[in-house]
């Protein structure tokens, strides 16, 4: 590991204030830069270890009815925090749903939204990558590409957003806080993960020395707390990362849908979001035409980029599954297998079993 200088500042302006030097980082929980700095992929220069800023690990409902979470808050005291759940379940499914206990009781919120890809090609120094080091190609596309994206990309990449977290707070439409050298401002999630083109990886929109401060999810986002699910198809129930994963949520008219929020996670650069999809299944009811044609409308223009064809295929059925599950209602209890499409046990909703 090469060496770094090590900061711990007392302040969110003196922490922006160190990050204007060249190479500096920030570190919250650590789970993805220390892993990447143990295997030379990141080298930062100095290290700006925001973990203990004052006021960034509160979870605070607004007058307005929104919620607001904190970027040092943990993944796995968010998901299990009984409020947040009840009114947000398909994103405490998504949460449970990653990593191991462990990692869930270190990683920050903060840290999952900025997670780096978790393609074997940018986390190999000897790979070209043009993510880890701009214009050296990309070695992915004559490469194994069975879990990377179909939606998206382009010869710059073809790396896929690993979280899990994203995912469902894209449908829901959160807001996320930044502070910088240029003061603050809000930023949609939907902005903060850009898709490559062709002359750039993509990677986050965020500039020089900001950091994430927190979230906001909006006082609407409650709405679909009754029939909301995240469903995770991943190579092995737990530990795993997303071959393609479905935040549906559905605001239940009778047994019309008023509206539709969908997302897809691991199939490209960003978690996938359409409102043509959304908007084929409001004022229809749940049945299997509307269902089919909302899934296809979210896949419209996938497209393989190697050997993942079955990518498209696999997303199509699991939206289905998700929205269907979704119309039946939001389980009263948590899934023992949180997000799994294998689960069959439930556990107390806030107290899952980790497996």
């Amino acid at each position: 590991m090469n060496l770094f200088e090590y900061l711990r500042p007392a302040s969110l302006d003196e922490a922006i204030a160190a990050a204007r030097a060249p190479g500096a980082t920030y570190l919250a929980g650590g789970t993805n830069l220390l892993d990447l700095m143990k295997i030379g992929v990141q080298t930062p220069r100095t290290i700006i270890d925001i973990s203990r800023l004052p006021g960034l690990d509160r979870i605070e409902r607004l007058a307005d009815g929104a919620t607001r979470v904190g970027a040092m808050v943990r993944n796995a005291d968010l998901a299990r925090d009984a409020d947040f759940a009840a009114n947000y379940p398909a994103v405490a499914e998504a949460l449970l749903s990653g990593a191991s206990a462990q990692l869930r009781n270190a990683a920050s919120l903060g840290g999952n939204l900025m997670q780096q890809t978790r393609c074997s090609y940018f986390q190999d120094p000897h790979s070209a990558c043009n993510r880890r080091e701009p214009g050296s190609g990309c070695a992915a596309l004559d490469g194994e590409t069975r879990n990377h994206a179909v939606i998206g990309w382009s010869d710059q990449c073809i790396a896929t957003h690993p979280s899990d977290f994203c995912v469902p707070l894209a449908a829901l439409g959160a807001v996320v806080e930044v502070a910088g050298p240029g003061g603050t401002r809000d930023l949609p999630i939907a902005q903060l993960h850009m898709l490559p083109d062709a002359t750039s990886p993509g990677g986050t929109t965020l500039a020089p020395g900001e950091m994430i401060t927190g979230l906001r999810l909006p006082p609407e986002a409650a709405a679909f707390r009754d029939n909301a699910r995240y469903l995770k198809l991943r190579e092995r129930t737990s530990f795993a990362f997303a071959v393609v994963s479905v935040a549906a949520m559905l605001r239940m008219e009778g047994d019309v849908i008023a509206e539709a929020r969908l997302a897809l996670g691991g199939v490209a650069a960003q978690p996938w979001r359409r409102a043509e999809a959304e908007a084929v299944l409001a004022g229809a009811k749940p049945g299997d035409d509307a269902i089919a044609a909302a899934a296809e409308a979210l896949m419209a223009g996938a497209r393989p980029s190697g050997d993942n064809a079955h990518k498209i295929t696999l997303a199509k059925r699991l939206i289905q599954k998700a929205l269907h599950l979704a119309a039946a209602g939001t389980p009263a209890v948590m899934p023992a297998l949180p997000a799994s499409v294998f689960t069959s046990e439930p556990a107390e909703r806030g107290e899952p079993a980790d497996v």
